[in-house]
């Protein structure tokens, strides 16, 4: 039998920004599957993963709360109005008014929907700088939602760095790069916690910090920093969104700890001076966005347990060309890190293993 469903504001997104909607059913239960079916997301909003109603939704037949009824197995009669009421705020597992609007274009998207969208509101997620590449990540991690963003990095901002770094503004220049950063991303969504690392990633400080978080993005130009995230993470069990870039061109992977790793792929750095960092040889402004936002992508994509990650694979993007190519990774069984016989078993010391110092202030 036909019933009126009434839908609250917060929920209007979801049922193409109708107030009320037709279901069909003989008790409250049928509707909802029913509802269910032409409007997937609605679902996910109003059942949870045990596929009961959840404490902060309230369910009324003719402005009576069903619990007062027979619950789910409230029956229904033609011409009954039924309404779905969100409470305005929640616990972890419940989304107010304001979030079902922010994320509502993930929420219907049935490979996010609102569990997927709790997945990311509950991951961390450490950027290693806060420069070319871990602004455009840090944005587009923070726009999608997720609950916990680090930054590593104890640079201020320099007039130099505005030419790509998205996360600073003019009105940044001599702050420190942490705190123009928690301001930007609060400025986008004030929901989002940004914890600031404001010191040098190091052997002594790595085991403290890279284990508090989920999934570790690299945006340090050097190579002293690269190997020390790597190991780290490798020690640590985390997976590494590892992203670089130099004048025109950008490579990206994703490490998963026993599926090879940054040594794996460069035993060994180059000879000191050999590679020139960006701010040596320079960068086109908007290749950092490319790759950083594709390191976003990939860490999204690794919170959801979406798709295919780019472990095994290096993306090469050439933007003169503006060509995309992969090449094959594997895990090497002589790899002094992750191989079958490692002979790296804890942190070393990498400006002697790099030949070279630190130069994380730079980031890209």
């Amino acid at each position: 039998m036909a019933v009126t469903v009434y839908i609250p504001t917060p929920f209007r997104r979801l049922t193409g920004n109708r107030i009320y909607v037709e279901g069909q059913g003989g008790t409250v239960a049928e509707l909802l599957d029913n509802l269910g079916q032409v409007y997937p997301a609605l679902k996910d909003m109003v059942y949870d993963q045990q596929q009961e109603i959840p404490a902060h939704i309230n369910i009324y037949v003719n402005k009576q709360e069903i619990n007062a009824l027979q619950g789910k197995q409230t029956p229904l009669k033609e011409g009954d109005e039924v309404a779905v009421i969100p409470a305005l705020a929640g616990g972890s597992t419940a989304f107010t008014p304001e979030q079902v609007v922010r994320y509502s274009r993930h929420i219907i998207m049935p490979q996010v929907g609102s569990t997927g969208q709790r997945k990311l509101m509950d991951a961390k997620v450490l950027i290693v700088g806060a420069g070319g590449l871990g602004s455009p990540a840090g944005l587009y991690l923070a726009m999608a939602g997720v609950g916990t963003i680090g930054f590593v990095d104890f640079d201020t901002v320099d007039l130099s760095n505005l030419q790509r770094q998205v996360l600073h503004h003019t009105k940044d220049v001599g702050r420190p790069k942490i705190e123009s950063a928690r301001d930007t991303i609060a400025a986008y969504n004030p929901d989002v916690k940004v914890i600031g690392h404001n010191e040098p990633l190091t052997s002594d400080n790595a085991m403290e910090i890279i284990p508090q978080y989920d999934i570790v993005l690299n945006g340090a130009d050097n190579f002293a920093t690269r190997y020390l995230v790597n190991d780290a993470c490798y020690f640590a069990g985390k997976p590494l969104v590892d992203g670089s870039i130099f004048t025109f061109d950008g490579q990206l992977t994703v490490f998963i700890p026993g599926k090879g790793c940054y040594r794996c792929l460069y035993p060994a750095p180059p000879p000191p001076g050999l590679v020139p960092n960006c701010a040596e040889a320079g960068v086109l402004g908007v290749l950092p966005g490319v790759v950083g936002c594709i390191q976003a992508i990939e860490a999204i994509k690794l919170i959801l347990d979406l798709g295919d990650s780019l472990n095994g694979r290096l993306l090469l993007f050439d933007a003169l060309a503006m060509e995309f190519r992969q090449v094959k990774l594997r895990r090497d069984p002589d790899c002094p890190l992750c191989g079958d016989n490692p002979t790296v078993t804890e942190l070393i010391d990498y400006e002697e293993f790099c030949g070279s110092p630190f130069a994380m202030a730079q980031h890209a």
